[in-house]
């Protein structure tokens, strides 16, 4: 096992990802921002080293100072968590380059699934269900876009092969549209992500948004860990996620997990990953693959009792899977609700002093939060500051305690989007089930 652990991050994945070193008897090195040496993680770590001041780019993505960090603490191995560096293959090359393990994808495998037109290609080759597309980077001839768009049939999507996060996309609906429409986005995706390839897509009009948990040691063994459904979104950013999916059937649920199953063998991938896919009229559409743990990863633990940020360590300690796919079984339902720092009329950030934090609780309820009565909530990085999970045998019951965990909720001195979630599980059609990505704006907008 791993002896000492560098977590490159912060906030509440910072602290799960401490939480299962501790379980594991692995010391801890805690960096930290010069606006955040009062995390709870920083706390509680064996070590902490601050690497900079509070802008991102000089702390938690200055790739020289954690790599320093780990070096003057004789830290074995990198946990990059989610977001900043976890999915930059540089970083995990130099990682491994120092002589550090990087606790995740190799750098190759993050290269190929990073770039959306080579990992839609490897997972057609791998018998992963893919959206009708263009089948690789657009031409410059306008004629070719052109016959391209009329195969695929509009409305179509063009999304930046280097994009993420919702970003580099632009629908468009008829043929008079789309030169131009390419041409943005071309120059868009090479402002913001060094790279001007895009792809076209057929553009789905009611899709959910379903993905599948997956663990790999890269020794040859692979398991999936069933479905999450995280279809409730504004502005491509996840608000609510359920494990399992609801209201699909069980036969297409164990093709598309197998698929992916065999593409993690195929591609020789190591560690925790999400295939995640669009879902519509009974099909799978893959979409992309994250190579990190996900926001998500509690409703999926909840269901099936796999600890993924344990796997994850002992996957990097060179150790084989501890869990075979015959002892994977879903039970039960789970949601989560992200807590986030924000206004909940405007969405704008709410950065400030919480004075008052009162945590729910009660049967099938967990909090992974970072926050406590008296901390400040800076202005400098994403508003996640809580995740409130529910967990009941049916999704009723999960419904009906995450209700109540919401009303139970308490946070002072900022403002959240508390009231959001609490309106929403209370909202006959996603209590219904089956809602689509376009659900939440357009509720929002009514």
């Amino acid at each position: 096992m791993l002896e000492k652990v560098l977590i490159a991050n912060r906030g509440e994945i910072a602290l799960r990802v401490l939480r299962a070193c501790k379980e594991l008897d692995i010391l801890t090195v805690a960096v930290h921002s010069s606006a955040d040496s009062e995390l709870m993680h920083v706390r509680l770590a064996d070590e902490a080293i601050c690497i900079g001041p509070p802008g991102a780019s000089q702390s938690y993505l200055h790739v020289p100072a954690i790599i320093s960090a780990a070096e003057v603490s004789n830290a074995d191995a990198i946990h990059p968590g989610y977001g900043f560096l976890s999915e930059n293959a540089d970083f995990a090359e130099q990682v491994e380059k120092s002589g550090f393990i990087f606790i995740g994808p190799r750098a190759d495998t993050i290269r190929l699934m990073g770039d959306k037109v080579s990992a839609i290609a490897a997972m057609k080759e791998a018998g992963v269900p893919t959206v009708p597309g263009s089948d690789g980077p657009l031409p410059d001839d306008p004629d070719e876009i052109l016959a391209i768009a009329r195969r695929i049939g509009f409305p179509v999507i063009i999304k930046a092969a280097a994009g993420g996060g919702g970003r580099g996309m632009r629908v468009v609906h008829n043929e008079a549209a789309l030169i131009n429409s390419v041409h943005v986005t071309q120059s868009e995706a090479g402002a913001a992500f060094g790279s001007s390839v895009v792809y076209l897509e057929k553009f789905l009009q009611k899709p959910r948004h379903v993905e599948i948990q997956v663990l790999a040691d890269g020794q040859g063994n692979a398991i999936h860990l069933a479905d999450r459904d995280c279809s409730l979104q504004r502005r491509h950013q996840k608000v609510i996620e359920e494990a399992p999916a609801p209201d699909i059937e069980t036969h297409l649920r164990e093709e598309v997990a197998q698929a992916c199953v065999n593409a993690c063998i195929e591609i020789g991938y190591r560690g925790a990953g999400t295939f995640e896919f669009l879902y519509e009229d009974g099909g799978f559409y893959f979409i992309e693959m994250n190579t990190r743990v996900q926001v998500e990863h509690p409703v999926t633990e909840m269901v099936t009792g796999v600890d993924i940020v344990r796997e994850q360590l002992r996957i990097a300690a060179g150790l084989p899977l501890s869990v075979k796919q015959e002892d994977v079984h879903v039970r039960g339902h789970a949601i989560e609700c992200r807590i986030n720092a924000e206004d909940p009329h405007t969405f704008m950030p709410s950065p400030g002093t919480i004075t008052t934090f009162h945590a729910p609780g009660g049967p099938g309820i967990r909090v992974d939060s970072h926050i406590y009565d008296g901390y400040t909530v800076p202005p400098f990085y994403d508003s996640l500051i809580a995740k409130i999970i529910s967990y009941g045998e049916t999704r009723d019951i999960a419904m009906a305690r995450m209700r109540q965990a919401l009303d139970e909720l308490i946070i002072q001195g900022i403002r959240t989007n508390t009231a959001l979630h609490r309106d929403l599980v209370r909202d006959a059609s996603f209590r219904a089930g089956g809602v689509s990505i376009h659900y939440l704006e357009s509720k929002l907008e009514d």
